[in-house]
C-alpha cells in the first residue's frame, strides 16, 4: 500500500485520518479523544451529546416543561452543557496529539446557537467545525469568529459552489476542507438531490475529479477533500491516494470505529452491526428532516417499510374513480378507489385498524398502539428538528402549517433510545452499507472489538 502522508489539517499535521461524527451518541469525548492521541481527527458528535459532569459521572437529559417552546431550551441547554463537557473530555484524552472537531446537523433547530455556544464554553479545545444535513451558509461565519476550521459536507460539486459564491467566498481563511460524502454509500442521512437516482449509484472518483476541479478554479487547489462514505480498508482507495486528479485528499471512516472498545453505543448495537448481512442496509427517505437516510433493516425499519407499501390515495370528494366511501374515524370518512377496498380490510385483518391521513392525500394503517405512541411523541416533542415532518414543528414560527406525516417517526426519540441501550430491533439503526463486512473482517473475528489504536494502526497498514 501506498503511505500515508500526514496533511494539514485545522492547523496541525495529523493523518489523514477522520471519525465520522454521526447523530446522537454515536460519537463522544472519550472516541474522539482516542482517535485525536493516534495522531487522527477525532470528532464529537454535537447532536444531543451526553452531559457528563466534572466528577465523570453522567447525567441524562431531562425534559420536564409541558410548553413545546420551552421543552426544546431544556434540550437545546442540554445538548449545549453536553458538548462543552465532551470537548473537555476529548482534549483530556488527546493532549496535544491530533486534532478535535465537532460535527453538526445543520437541520438541527438552533444549530447555530449550539455551535456557538459550545465553542465559546469550550475555547481552544475545539479546532474544527463539521456540518451536513443542509447548505450551512452561515458556517464560515461562525467559525471565521471563533477562529476554528470548518468544513462543509457536500455531495456534488454542485452544492460546493453554491456554498461558495453565496457565503464561503467570504470566509476562506478558515475553510479548512471540504467532506465529500458518498450519497448512496454513506451512513445516516444521506444527501442526494432530486436529479440523483437513489437506485443508481454513481462512482465517488468522477464526483471527485468535478469537485477538485471546482476547488482549482476557484483558487483552493491544496484545500483537502475528506472522502466519506464506504471507506473500510485504505487499500482499496489507493489509486485515490496521491493522484493529481484528486490532490490532497483525507479519509472519513463513520461505521467501522462504532465497534471499537472506546465507541460509546450500546453492546447490542454492536453486536447487531457484527451479524449484518450485505443487503441489510436500506436507503430510504422516512426521516422526517426529509433527507434519505441508510439503516439496518431491522423491525423499526421493516414496519416503516409496511406502512409505505399498504399507503393507499384518497380524496375527500367523490371524484372518478374515488367514488368508495370510507370512514376513518367515528366523525370523518373519505373516498378511496374501490379497488383498493380488499388492502383496506387486509389490513385491519393483520390488525392495523387506525387510518391515518398523510399530507400527500393518502392513508397508512397503524396499530392502536402504534397510534398511541405518535400522539404521545408528538405531545412530547422537543422541536429537535428546524422543521420536522412527524410533528408538523417548525422552529421559525412554531409550525410547519402542514399534516404531521405518520409515514415517518420522532427522531430525538427513537435515537436516544437506541444511543443508550434500548430495544435495539425497535429502533432506528444508523449504519453504512459495509456494515456487513464486519461478520467478514479477521479483526473482529471470534467477537473480538478491537480498541482504537488497534484500528487506526491496521488503517495505517492498509488493513
Amino acid at each position: 500500500m501506498k503511505p500515508l502522508h500526514k496533511l494539514n489539517i485545522s492547523g496541525a499535521e495529523v493523518f489523514p485520518l477522520i471519525e465520522g461524527g454521526k447523530g446522537i451518541n454515536g460519537t463522544d469525548g472519550k472516541s474522539s479523544g482516542y482517535w485525536a492521541k493516534e495522531g487522527g481527527v477525532g470528532t464529537i458528535s454535537l447532536v444531543t451529546p451526553d452531559e457528563v459532569s466534572p466528577e465523570g459521572e453522567f447525567i441524562p437529559e431531562v425534559i420536564t416543561k409541558t410548553i413545546r417552546t420551552e421543552r426544546h431550551r431544556e434540550m437545546v441547554e442540554y445538548s449545549i452543557r453536553g458538548g462543552i463537557s465532551q470537548a473537555r473530555i476529548a482534549h483530556e484524552i488527546a493532549g496535544n496529539n491530533g486534532r478535535i472537531h465537532v460535527n453538526m446537523l445543520w437541520e438541527l433547530a438552533d444549530s447555530q446557537e449550539m455551535i456557538i455556544r459550545v465553542l465559546e464554553g469550550s475555547k481552544g479545545l475545539i479546532h474544527g467545525v463539521t456540518c451536513g444535513a443542509g447548505l450551512p451558509y452561515n458556517l464560515g461565519a461562525i467559525a471565521s469568529e471563533h477562529q476554528v476550521y470548518y468544513y462543509p459536507i457536500v455531495s456534488s460539486a454542485r452544492a460546493m459552489s453554491v456554498l461558495w459564491k453565496r457565503s464561503f467566498k467570504n470566509y476562506s481563511e478558515y475553510l479548512g476542507g471540504v467532506v465529500y460524502e458518498d450519497p448512496w454509500l454513506a451512513g445516516g442521512h444521506n444527501g442526494l438531490s432530486n436529479a440523483e437516482d437513489p437506485l443508481q449509484p454513481e462512482r465517488p472518483y468522477e464526483r471527485l475529479v468535478a469537485l477538485r476541479q471546482l476547488l482549482n478554479e476557484i483558487g483552493l487547489k491544496d484545500l483537502p477533500i475528506i472522502l466519506a462514505g464506504g471507506i473500510w480498508c485504505l487499500s482499496e482507495w489507493q489509486d485515490y491516494i496521491d493522484n493529481p486528479e484528486l490532490g490532497n485528499i483525507a479519509f472519513q471512516l463513520g461505521t467501522r470505529p462504532m465497534i471499537t472498545q472506546e465507541s460509546p453505543i450500546c453492546d447490542d448495537w454492536k453486536n447487531l452491526m457484527l451479524n449484518a448481512k450485505k443487503g441489510d442496509v436500506i436507503l430510504q427517505k422516512f426521516s422526517p428532516t426529509g433527507f434519505y437516510s441508510s439503516a439496518i433493516k431491522n423491525k423499526f425499519l421493516s414496519n416503516l417499510m409496511r406502512r409505505k407499501e399498504a399507503e393507499i390515495p384518497y380524496s375527500k370528494e367523490a371524484v372518478d374513480e374515488m367514488n368508495f366511501l370510507l370512514p376513518i374515524s367515528p366523525v370523518k370518512a373519505v373516498y378511496i378507489n374501490p379497488a383498493d377496498k380488499a388492502k383496506v380490510e387486509e389490513q385491519h385483518r393483520l390488525g392495523y385498524t387506525v387510518i391515518s391521513e398523510t399530507p400527500d392525500s393518502t392513508l397508512v394503517f397503524l396499530t392502536p398502539d402504534e397510534w398511541k405512541l405518535m400522539q404521545k411523541q408528538r405531545a412530547n416533542c422537543v422541536g429537535c428538528l428546524s422543521q420536522c415532518q412527524y410533528s408538523s414543528w417548525s422552529g421559525e414560527n412554531g409550525t410547519t402549517g402542514k399534516m404531521p406525516d405518520p409515514r415517518t417517526y420522532c427522531i430525538h426519540d427513537t435515537l436516544m433510545a437506541i444511543g443508550h441501550g434500548q430495544d435495539i430491533d425497535n429502533n432506528l439503526a444508523f449504519a453504512g452499507h459495509n456494515v456487513y463486512r464486519f461478520a467478514e473482517d479477521p479483526m473482529y473475528a471470534n467477537g473480538h472489538v478491537p480498541t482504537i489504536h488497534e484500528l487506526f494502526q491496521a488503517l495505517l497498514a492498509g488493513k
